[in-house]
């Protein structure tokens, strides 16, 4: 809820300081970009730091580098900086490669038969994030008068330091004897386990649901604010109700996963982004927008719960770390480039093209998805077999 609430502030100003600050209105959604680009970049990193030293050390010291940058972010507006206010949003990113380990903690603390429901518990705290966050840098956003918004990134460093001092009260899940003893085995080449159409699918589900999100989000308070001349207080509304719709539906997803099984509960995500984008293209007064970008976080949910709980069926325990790194730093890869050509599209073309400009994808993911339905449900060979060994001979 913290981390969440904190980078949700850089989702609802980021974009508008940086068209404050751009030399060029084009790139004022650079510094939200390059929050994804820290991200992207660190999937790798953070997964291979943990295997190493834990979760817990690597959550801390993530929020530590968050810390310095939304403090760099606050700087960096009081001085009219755009090249520091990216920097500072850079390293804010870094801290969410961390932050998505979460639900992969969450899901090797329980059993695997509750891997949906822990998936989708630990993703509610996006729900007070949501109200949370945006709150914040609005009410904070004139904390110091000569220097609007200062105020919102020195919250986000506070809430930080909240998130770092938790972790003193984390624990390392412990491995059972069966975990420790396979983990003495030989795991496959990431190459064989990445080339699984399950794992392909999982990961095209993934790369749709961040992908496409993150390119309506990142462009829409800029669009809404500075473009189509929407107050803060409606704008932020917006951004407040799609980040609880990202979240809320985890209250029931998990139940969901259990009762239909990950397929179905993919499907009525994408269906939902597809709703989005259909009705974000002809949207011009306020509620549409509220509802295409309510429509976007239920998508969301759906989707990206479901193809995390899928991928946890393409790996035995002692290849988890490298499957899951490859997975995050391919998904958040494209949500990079996406969150970084947002404002190019929406100052070069329209907001109803970079709405439109997602249905190939979307067909995509759904064609990947009806591939597979039917292996779902049968056991994985590989996954099947009990010891590693049998499993890569």
């Amino acid at each position: 809820m913290l981390s969440i609430s904190a980078t949700s502030i850089m989702v609802l100003v980021g974009g508008i300081v940086g068209a404050e600050l751009a030399p060029n209105p084009i790139w004022s959604t650079l510094p939200i970009s390059l929050m994804t680009v820290g991200l992207a970049l660190t999937t790798i990193p953070s997964a291979m730091a943990m295997k190493r030293v834990g979760r817990r050390v690597g959550f801390s010291f993530s929020a530590v580098v968050a810390i310095g940058g939304a403090l760099l972010a606050a700087y960096a507006v009081m001085q009219h900086s755009f090249a520091l206010f990216c920097l500072g949003a850079l390293l804010v990113g870094t801290n969410s490669a961390y932050v998505q380990q979460y639900r992969f903690a969450a899901v090797e603390s329980v059993e695997p038969r509750l891997a949906g429901r822990a998936v989708s518990l630990t993703l509610l705290g996006g729900v007070l994030a949501g109200i949370l966050g945006p709150e914040i840098a609005r009410r904070t956003q004139g904390m110091v008068p000569s220097a609007l918004y200062v105020g919102s990134f020195v919250s986000m460093a506070i809430l930080f330091v909240m998130v770092l001092l938790l972790m003193l009260f984390f624990k390392d899940v412990s491995k059972t004897p069966a975990e420790q003893a396979r983990d003495g085995g030989t795991a496959r080449p990431l190459k064989k386990i990445v080339l699984q159409p399950i794992y392909i699918t999982a990961l095209l589900s993934g790369m749709a649901a961040y992908g496409v999100m993150s390119f309506i989000m990142t462009a829409t308070p800029v669009h809404m604010h500075r473009i189509a001349g929407f107050s803060l207080g409606n704008t932020s509304l917006v951004i407040q109700s799609h980040i609880i719709a990202m979240f809320l539906p985890s209250l029931f997803s998990g139940y969901l996963l259990d009762r239909l099984g990950p397929i179905r509960v993919m499907l009525a995500g994408l269906a939902a982004i597809t709703a989005c984008v259909l009705l974000g293209a002809v949207s011009v007064v306020l509620v549409q927008y509220w509802g295409a970008l309510v429509l976007l976080g239920v998508g969301w949910n759906f989707l990206f719960v479901g193809a995390t709980v899928l991928l946890t069926k393409t790996y035995l325990p002692p290849e988890r770390y490298k499957a899951q790194a490859f997975n995050e730093f391919t998904i958040f890869s494209v949500q990079a480039m996406l969150s970084l050509s947002a404002g190019v599209m929406l100052y070069r073309s329209n907001w109803e093209m970079l709405n439109l400009v997602n249905l190939p994808l979307l067909l995509l993911v759904l064609v990947a998805i009806i591939w597979v339905r039917k292996r779902v449900d049968q056991p994985t060979p590989a996954l099947a077999a009990e010891p590693v060994e049998a499993a890569t001979s």
